[in-house]
């Protein structure tokens, strides 16, 4: 244990024997992330190579305890850049400081990390006389101060949706989902409201009106940030709140639908008669509109550990071979849509092989990319107003992109 809190003094500090009994030394398919022992109640995450642990001996609200946990080790990322192990170590100080401004007796207080820097600063030889608390952490918009003034007002809205996609070697799509989310940088003078609207299928629906098929999205697993107005969301589908100022995630979802890849790739692997060389002929698609265009692709082929001699030949972009990975990563700086290329390696065996066939030919191939102005989805914002009692002139941009997830 590198750190703990004990709030109400209710649980002993021994538990955390139990945690390592149930968690750490259990194996991986028995391991929950809620549970209970001996009446005591457990939740946990993981994040790099820490464990986030919080106890209760009362019937509390797992969500929020496990939510409280993940806004704890987004506060400590912001304030330390790498949550780890040594980041704790080196700022106990300021981490006891968070952790008892954070919650007060087991309840959750400030939990946003601008409001927090008003008031526990990351220098420690910063000498105040008196530490004065923001009214932000007092008002009912915790989240914003008043009086922010900007030279120029303007919102950035970005709309980034990560593909997760596993296709078999036949074509088959296995399993595709869209992992999306709304991020939003303001710069706004003010306490402004905003009201966003999508091409949500539901509240087409609720507005009585009829789309067509294409035109409207179904979201799922919606998930907002705490600034959003939940009770207008759900009487009229109304995304309204009042933003923090800079950056933030505004919203995420998902959606469960068939997705064709965009990027589509292949390989035929020729071990030739002599079996001591062995050639991959690797073809990439794509299948996305021609007028768009996919950066920084990469596709990583795997190849039997002990190849040695590479030689690649390729009408696009560059290859090399990565021998800590065992894959060849073949890279183009811009694939434009309908389009197709071919890249062949040659490398050389030795007489004893090292491993089975199995291991490399059934290895899937990941790719890797980012396309601009561009979402698989088809959300689209239908608009963003900006209301500010002094009435000034505000410039809303909007961006779309699509990146890879979990793409094989």
């Amino acid at each position: 244990v590198i750190l703990s809190r004990n709030y109400r003094g209710e649980v002993a500090m021994t538990v955390t024997e139990k945690f390592r009994e149930h968690v750490i030394d259990a194996e991986d398919s028995a391991v929950k992330p809620v549970f209970c022992d001996d009446g005591i109640s457990y939740a946990w995450i993981q994040y790099n190579n820490l464990y986030l642990l919080a106890v209760t001996q009362r019937n509390s609200n797992a969500t929020l305890i496990v939510a409280f946990l993940y806004r704890l080790a987004e506060v400590l990322r912001d304030y330390f850049k790498e949550l780890e192990e040594e980041s704790i170590r080196d700022n106990f100080v300021i981490t006891y400081e968070l952790l008892d401004e954070m919650m007060d007796n087991g309840y959750p207080q400030t939990t946003e990390a601008k409001v927090l820097r008003e008031y526990i600063k990351t220098q420690s030889h910063q000498l105040v006389d008196q530490v004065k608390l923001p009214p932000t952490v007092t008002n009912a918009v915790s989240w914003r101060s008043e009086g922010i003034k900007h030279k120029k007002n303007e919102v950035f809205l970005d709309v980034v949706e990560k593909l997760d996609l596993l296709v078999s070697a036949n074509g088959n799509v296995l399993r595709s989902e869209i992992l999306g989310a709304l991020r939003m940088k303001t710069y706004l003078s003010g306490m402004p409201e905003l009201k966003l609207g999508l091409n949500d299928k539901l509240l087409f629906e609720a507005a009585g009106k009829t789309v067509s098929k294409g035109k409207a999205v179904e979201m799922e697993d919606i998930k907002f940030h705490q600034c959003v107005r939940l009770a207008r969301f759900e009487n009229d589908r109304t995304i309204s709140f009042i933003p923090p100022d800079g950056e933030c995630e505004l919203m995420s979802y998902r959606l469960n639908t068939h997705v064709k890849p965009l990027i589509w790739a292949e390989a035929v692997i020729d071990p030739g008669m002599s079996r001591s060389k062995i050639q991959y002929m690797v073809k990439a698609k794509s299948n996305f509109k021609a007028r768009s265009v996919a950066n920084n692709v990469e596709l990583h082929i795997p190849v039997p550990s002990d190849v040695d001699s590479p030689s690649f030949k390729t009408s696009i972009g560059t290859v090399r071979y990565q021998p800590d990975k065992n894959v060849i990563v073949w890279s183009i700086k811009q694939f434009q849509g309908h389009k197709e290329f071919i890249m062949t390696a040659n490398f050389g065996l030795p007489s004893v092989v090292a491993e089975k066939e199995e291991s490399y030919t059934k290895a899937p191939i990941t790719v890797s990319f980012e396309i601009p102005y561009f979402t698989v989805s088809g959300v689209t914002v239908r608009y963003l107003k900006i209301i500010e009692k002094s009435g000034y002139q505000a410039l809303p941009w909007v961006r779309y992109i699509t990146q890879n997830g979990d793409y094989q």
